[in-house]
């Protein structure tokens, strides 16, 4: 079945807004869109089904929406990157897509707090953002963010990204993924 012209039209949309900003870097070593593919590729390899598949891909698309600029973090501002893509998100995909990315920094705060040796595993620009971000999560806040459905996704979105800030690496590109979104998108609509 093809896609509906509402999902060809949206999936069109977000690659637009690959081509203009994904090709920025944010304080990492690769730029936007090549993250992007990583996470998403460290979701596949894992097993993960489509819809954190396409959570991985979409986590940070809230930074080509944001108005702060793009040095934000250098800014000393948090950008709330989480809350504006997964509200920009949520007017086509599911909670499914949508949860993962809103909770992917709470997920950072909380495995910053709790899990020994995680913080190692950050880069300097994703330490900076956590300053930012609240910093360590506060043991109220944790009960909540793990009684949320999406925590477990979240997390394991949380730790694709930390993989995916590798250089050199070269990945099949965004193309690879419209057929899935589209279908991710049209699902949610019925």
């Amino acid at each position: 079945m093809a896609p509906s012209p509402f999902a060809e039209a949206f999936v069109s949309r977000l690659f637009d807004l690959f081509a203009e900003l994904g090709p920025r870097h944010y304080g990492e070593g690769v730029s936007q869109t090549e993250h992007a593919l990583q996470t998403a590729h460290h979701a596949r390899a894992d097993g993960a089904g489509d819809a954190l598949v396409a959570a991985s891909l979409l986590h940070d698309v809230g930074h080509f929406l944001q108005r702060l600029g793009e040095d934000a973090a250098d800014q000393g501002l948090d950008d709330r990157h989480e809350h504006i893509g997964a509200g920009y998100l949520a007017r086509a995909f599911g909670p499914e897509v949508v949860e993962p990315i809103r909770l992917h920094v709470e997920a950072k705060r909380y495995l910053a707090t709790f899990e020994p040796g995680y913080r190692d595993l950050l880069s300097d620009a994703s330490l900076k953002s956590l300053a930012l971000q609240g910093g360590e999560m506060a043991t109220a806040e944790a009960r909540i963010f793990l009684a949320h459905p999406a925590s477990a996704a979240a997390i394991r979105l949380r730790r694709y990204d930390e993989q995916g800030k590798a250089t050199g690496v070269v990945l099949d590109g965004l193309e690879t993924y419209r057929d899935m979104l589209c279908a991710l998108i049209d699902a949610n609509s019925r």
